[in-house]
């Protein structure tokens, strides 16, 4: 955590206060975990902080109209193709996009099985865009990189995957093989850092890409970030003052779109990775590794999450879509041998009911997994007990962005642009649809009462 007395300098102190005591109180308290994170106006990473989800005392409204303006406070046109989501300090939202020069990139959701790259030999300019977060006013933009993209895309994916990251001092915006840039929060390039080929794809089809995932995570003054690629997979620790390597600790993994998890208080210190050879957690001062395992989807992407002592991990593809639930005293090699549902350091686990593309999140004592075809599995965080398994929306809904929650209310955005409400609880009730008119893939954001979407052209806010 920085030092608050720096930080008051530049900022309106009541806005990070929250965060402060959060970060305090984690530390007095060990391992014992805060059930639910205090309210913040700031929305700093994937998913806020720690990749929750949640944010309280917000008063977001139930339903919203788009079309008639209804609890629309401001939606600015962003151009090109992005699927990264707006994160949020003070007054300013930052987005990532790629703009194709004079072409538009073609983008197909739903579900389908094919599973094509999407060659553009043309120029893209990868851009950083901040913008006030009360009038949506772009106040500046910034292009970090113009040139021929390095790697293909999914034609579900875009050039701008990874959400960007912001302590309110620095703002990072990662573009894979397109490199790694640290802006102020002016706009200013301190540093740039070119992380090499990072050729996120089939891992059984080398030649089929993708395109990178990973989000960048800043903790204190280092900056994590994980590499998981077809060429030489990495996770790393780079200094936030200048981008040069602390530590870099190789693995024998695959492509992997998931984002790092930092967790530290009195007696942990950690980074938790998703994986298919080897999900685990690494020392955060050294990289040295903690605890490992096998046995998961080939093709991971949700972030693991952190409540109630425990580490929640999903993902799917292939054999198998688990639901991890790991302590976090976990040590060495963890990996639940066959037909084993439980050991030492996993309490519970299910083989099947994981989700493919969206991190889940726990709100109160219950750990929601909503897969990518809509279904929603509710399960008491502590003890595995399945709660419900219920569909969200139409038979034919796609589900790529990770859920939010606030006031007792859970958001999942599909990709053809309907926000499904649902009351959070062992109880399944559908509270409410709200159209956007827009594909929507990026997971929202939460902050100061307002809900952020980050849809095909347009980011919205909206609030009561």
């Amino acid at each position: 955590m920085k030092n608050s007395n720096k930080i008051a300098k530049a900022f309106n102190l009541s806005c990070i206060l929250p965060g402060i005591l959060l970060g305090a109180l984690t530390c007095f308290l060990g391992a014992q975990e805060i059930k639910v994170p205090f309210a913040t106006n700031n929305w700093p990473q994937f998913r806020g902080l720690r990749a929750t989800g949640i944010a309280m005392d917000q008063d977001l409204p139930l339903e919203w109209d788009v079309e008639k303006g209804t609890h629309i406070l401001w939606k600015t046109p962003i151009p090109g193709l992005g699927h990264s989501s707006p994160v949020v300090w003070g007054n300013k939202v930052f987005v990532t996009t790629a703009v194709g020069e004079g072409k538009e990139a073609y983008l197909k959701v739903g579900r389908y099985g094919e599973s094509p790259d999407n060659p553009e030999d043309y120029t893209h300019h990868y851009r950083l865009y901040c913008l006030d977060k009360k009038s949506g006013k772009i106040l500046w933009e910034k292009t970090a990189y113009s040139g021929k993209p390095k790697v293909a895309r999914h034609i579900k994916s875009s050039h701008a995957n990874s959400t960007p990251t912001t302590d309110g001092q620095h703002v990072l915006a990662f573009f894979g093989s397109q490199g790694l840039y640290c802006y102020d929060m002016e706009g200013k390039l301190l540093w740039k850092r070119d992380l090499g080929y990072l050729d996120a794809g089939a891992f059984d089809q080398p030649d089929i890409q993708w395109g990178f995932g990973s989000s960048p995570i800043l903790h204190e003054d280092k900056v994590i970030v994980l590499c998981d690629v077809n060429n030489q997979s990495f996770l790393a620790s780079l200094n936030l003052k200048d981008g040069k390597d602390v530590w870099r600790t190789l693995r024998d993994e695959g492509p992997n779109w998931g984002t790092p998890t930092v967790y530290k208080t009195r007696e942990y210190s950690q980074i938790f990775v998703n994986g298919y050879r080897h999900i685990g957690a690494y020392d955060l001062k050294t990289g040295k590794e903690i605890w490992w395992m096998r046995g998961g989807g080939d093709v991971p992407v949700p972030t693991p999450i952190i409540s109630h002592g425990l580490i929640f991990i999903t993902n799917a593809h292939g054999r198998m879509r688990p639901i991890y639930a790991v302590k976090l005293e976990a040590k060495g090699d963890i990996t639940l041998e066959r037909n084993e549902k439980s050991n030492e350091f996993i309490p519970w686990f299910y083989p099947r009911q994981g989700a493919y593309q969206p991190t889940p999140l726990v709100y109160g004592d219950y750990l929601y997994v909503g897969n990518n075809s809509g279904v929603l599995g509710c399960y008491h965080a502590e003890t595995g007990e399945e709660m419900y398994r219920e569909k969200i929306g139409g038979d034919i809904s796609s589900y790529s962005a990770s859920p939010v929650a606030a006031d007792g209310k859970l958001y999942f955005s599909d990709e053809f642009g309907n926000i499904h409400v649902i009351k959070a609880g062992p109880k399944y009730e559908h509270l409410a649809t709200n159209k956007m008119g827009e594909i929507c893939m990026a997971s929202p954001a939460i902050s100061g009462k307002t809900l952020f979407i980050r849809a095909r052209r347009h980011l919205f806010a909206i609030t009561k």
